[in-house]
């Protein structure tokens, strides 16, 4: 089975990408992945090259590392937006496919690709703050205090979650150990007993060919 091609991002806020995804009969996805919090609003904004019955189809599908499906969408050219709100803690893939047609695989003399231009905002930098503004009649630096206290509460859930994150794993590395040094300890038993009764029906067979 072939694995899809991952580019991590360590960005939280805004990840911007310049892609080529060559067409190919039987494509191999290309995957962005990232990382966002329960409840935390996405936005992808891809913006491809090329045109309808261009001998491409490029399609994307959006899908976190538990199971759950976005969107998918089929055959995109020019710009797209895709937006949704992320259901748990977990890691989200955008993944490319570029089919290249049957008819247009018969001219093996030329390559066929699509340029992607892909910009992800999650959290604060996903708002449309323009739109606040406007509704609520809110000064320029209101806005900007407002973006800062949105921020600064991501990083206060983010570094809540990673505080639990330790102390999950804490408590799992403590079991484990806890688990190896019973089960070192069985051995070593388990080894000494086997070692005692070895000599002790040694010791017998030996009395018995009167060796000993």
């Amino acid at each position: 089975m072939i694995l899809p091609i991952f580019l991590l991002f360590l960005s939280s806020f805004i990840n911007a990408l310049h892609l080529e995804i060559p067409a190919l009969p039987n494509p191999q996805p290309t995957c962005i992945r990232d990382f966002v919090q329960e409840g935390q609003m996405v936005v992808i904004n891809i913006n491809t090259d090329g045109s309808k019955n261009d001998g491409q189809q490029l399609d994307v599908r959006v899908t976190d590392s538990l199971g759950n499906e976005y969107q998918t969408r089929k055959d995109i050219v020019g710009k797209k937006k895709i937006a949704f709100t992320s259901h748990n803690n977990a890691a989200f893939d955008v993944c490319f496919t570029n089919r290249q047609a049957n008819k247009w695989s018969r001219n093996t003399n030329k390559h066929y690709s699509r340029i992607v231009e892909l910009e992800i905002e999650s959290g604060a930098a996903a708002r449309d703050w323009n739109a606040l503004q406007t509704s609520n009649k809110l000064k320029p630096n209101e806005v900007e205090l407002k973006k800062i206290d949105s921020l600064i509460n991501e990083i206060s859930s983010e570094l809540q979650y990673l505080k639990g994150r330790e102390e999950r794993m804490r408590n799992t590395n403590e079991s484990t150990n806890s688990r190896v040094k019973w089960f070192s300890i069985i051995i070593i038993l388990s080894l000494v007993g086997l070692g005692v009764w070895q000599i002790q029906y040694l010791r017998h067979y030996f009395k018995v060919k009167h060796i000993i």
